[in-house]
């Protein structure tokens, strides 16, 4: 690779219609101009754009609108945090084309097209505030452009689109996902990809400085690009790559302890409640208030107890959350079992035994959609219970906030108040790797 890849963004994804405005001048496929606001829908298998006369813009099962340099346009009623407990809508303001696609159910899809740089400035504003220190801007950049680059090459040679993988038997569900769910783009602009508002979110000219100041610089091992993963925060001990995804050694996504000391790995139960129950010194354990808030976007800032959690249902709660978000109906949960676990205590096979059903269920994301109304902030937890025979409530005590695999935010935002360099920052959480700049 010796230029910028240009990449397509899925912003609003099968909706009934998309309405926006042109805030500069878009051509559109036949050549001529539009600027306004503008509503599309699907009409007999075509999109139909309109402009606020209802007067006709562009038609067509795939509609690209295109500009020249620091065009923009805005889309009302994006949604952000799906399914997750902040989920909100917003209009948001984006660089760049703007294609919109018609599905054969009736809906639209509106899919950004922009240059790999643009998008990380907006990737790392959106993930953090844009007043993070520099060299956490800078790793967070180094981190998410080789994510986001090996995910592509990935794309060349994987045939996207394929959903979930795993396998599903009467008494086992063993799922994970990865970002080859979206067929019509290449990434999605939600926690499931990586978290892009566009310039909505650019609130300092700090992001923009630290893409370019790390531009067309990746993290390579063995000679290939790293993908690069990253999440909230690890609770002392990052996760092997196999214990999140596809069952495959990946040697820089490897568990390592967050911390300047090494801390012994999970192997058993026992393990798993003394390091679950103990506040172990880790880069992420932190409560310092302008630390998250520099890290944090106002609504990840709800979210306070990352390092060490709790949540507690009643017998009736579970039961339900279980049926809805299963889709099994497990009667009274009489037991929750660790089966497997990875180094960071993290579950990845947990058993759930109901009075009429008993199931196994994996990996550690699906996990923690089976047990919480969005995303349990982890699978690392150990199980509480109130009452004999059929327990009257199940406790989670936990720790991290996500799959735990790759760079920790939270604990690289420390490092770099401490004084860590960006390069510092991401060898530490990808070790083995190197930097490497190709642009």
């Amino acid at each position: 690779m010796d230029r910028e890849p240009v990449i397509r963004v899925g912003i609003v994804e099968k909706a009934p219609v998309v309405r926006g405005e042109f805030r500069t001048p878009y051509a559109t496929p036949t050549g001529s101009f539009a600027e306004g606001t503008f509503e599309a829908r699907v009409v007999a298998g075509v999109v139909v754009v309109k402009n606020d006369a209802g007067a006709p813009v562009a038609e067509g099962p795939d509609v690209t609108f295109a500009t020249k340099a620091n065009g923009s346009f805005l889309l009302h009623e994006v949604t952000i945090g799906i399914n997750f407990h902040w989920e909100r809508r917003e209009d948001q303001v984006f660089e760049g084309g703007l294609r919109l696609l018609a599905h054969p159910d009736g809906t639209v899809t509106a899919v950004n097209v922009i240059g790999v740089e643009a998008y990380l400035a907006s990737v790392i504003s959106s993930e953090m505030s844009a007043t993070s220190p520099v060299a956490l801007l800078q790793a967070h950049a180094i981190t998410s452009r080789s994510w986001l680059v090996a995910m592509l090459e990935r794309e060349k040679r994987e045939k996207p689109g394929g959903g979930a993988r795993g396998r599903v038997t009467d008494h086992e569900v063993v799922r994970w996902y990865d970002r080859e769910d979206h067929a019509l783009f290449d990434v999605c602009a939600d926690d499931h990809c990586q978290r892009y508002q566009g310039i909505t979110k650019i609130l300092s000219p700090a992001a923009a400085e630290a893409v370019a100041a790390t531009r067309g610089v990746f993290l390579f091992h063995a000679g290939e690009g790293c993908d690069a993963r990253y999440y909230k925060a690890c609770g002392g001990m990052t996760e092997d790559f196999r214990n999140a995804w596809e069952d495959k050694e990946v040697p820089y996504l490897h568990s390592i302890s967050d911390a300047t000391a090494s801390h012994a790995p999970v192997h058993s139960e026992e393990d798993a409640e003394r390091w679950i129950l103990s506040q172990p010194d880790a880069f992420c354990q932190t409560t310092d208030g302008a630390v998250l808030r520099q890290v944090l976007p106002l609504f990840d800032q709800e979210t306070t107890d990352f390092f060490r959690w709790r949540v507690t249902y009643t017998a009736d709660q579970l039961q339900e959350l279980l049926r809805v978000r299963s889709g099994y109906d497990f009667g009274r949960v009489v037991d929750l079992v660790a089966l497997q676990r990875g180094p960071s205590g993290r579950i990845t096979r947990l058993r759930i035994v109901g009075e009429k059903r008993t199931m196994v269920v994996g990996k550690e994301l699906e996990i923690r959609k089976w047990l919480s109304k969005s995303h349990l902030y982890s699978s690392a937890f150990i199980v509480r219970k109130e009452g004999t025979g059929v327990p009257m409530s199940f406790t989670l005590l936990g720790a991290g906030w996500g799959h735990g695999v790759g760079l920790c935010q939270i604990g690289a935002a420390v490092m770099a108040t401490k004084g860590y360099s960006a390069e510092e920052i991401v060898l530490h959480y990808f070790r083995g790797a190197l930097l490497k700049k190709l642009y």
